[in-house]
């Protein structure tokens, strides 16, 4: 909590929940004194979202990522976690998923530690075993723990992962292009992620066009219930949505 800014009061707790108890604490009752401010803020967040729709009806050779979160968003529960581990798939989906309650986002932080996810999910899926839980890897972090599909099958825990495939390292790629104008060592290929998860004995669903989403979420979720992990392989088409953004 010191290695960075250093706070003048250090809180080390749940965001949501650190500010909900001192709102209950504080002694101004005058909510009225934020109305203007809470419409400018709605007003903002609801032109972005307008603009996020827009971006979602485009359509290309493969599935529009954002099309798939919007369609995600709406499928998910209240009793869904979401364990993000990946770079440009999983900042947009930061942008498009809207979790249902607290402490229902696992992500690897600001400094983007690749290779938890499986680890999270682990930990998620046996503290809440009641919970749904999914994994939104992008295809190079997937590398890092695509292996534990194997102890997810052995332990019995259903989790359900989707790996973002647009063949590359895109964050990366992405500044690596424009600032060296080179992209070595960021391109991957249209691996069949789903055919490793198999090959542990877990399910696996590809989709590799916007018209495959809503079926294969539905078959992702009744593998999921009857007892086995999957892994979603989503072919997306590489966007524009995050340029601008520094990653290197």
């Amino acid at each position: 909590m010191n290695l960075n800014r250093k706070p003048d009061v250090a809180l080390h707790a749940d965001p949501f929940l650190s500010i909900v108890a001192l709102a209950r604490e504080t002694t101004v009752r005058d909510g009225k004194r934020w109305i203007d401010w809470r419409q400018s803020l709605k007003k903002a967040d609801g032109q972005r979202e307008a603009e996020i729709d827009v971006l979602a009806g485009v359509s290309g050779h493969y599935v529009n990522p954002i099309r798939f979160f919007r369609k995600l968003d709406r499928f998910l529960t209240g009793e869904t976690i979401l364990v993000a581990d990946g770079g440009d798939f999983v900042a947009t989906a930061a942008y498009t998923l809207s979790p249902k309650g607290p402490l229902q986002w696992l992500d690897p932080g600001v400094f983007g530690t690749l290779g938890v996810g499986a680890g999270f999910a682990l930990g998620a899926r046996q503290g809440r075993p009641e919970a749904e839980v999914w994994i939104l890897y992008g295809d190079g972090s997937a590398g890092y723990s695509i292996a534990e599909m194997d102890t997810f099958l052995r332990h019995g825990l259903p989790v359900i992962a989707v790996v973002g495939n647009d063949a590359g390292w895109t964050q990366i790629a992405r500044d690596q292009r424009e600032i060296l104008g080179d992209d070595v060592a960021t391109v991957l290929s249209r691996t069949d992620y789903h055919r490793v998860a198999q090959g542990f004995g877990a399910e696996g669903v590809v989709v590799k066009a916007d018209q495959g989403i809503d079926a294969a979420l539905d078959k992702a979720r009744a593998m999921a219930a009857a007892g086995k992990p999957v892994m979603i392989n989503l072919w997306i088409d590489p966007t524009d949505f995050r340029k601008g953004s520094i990653s290197m």
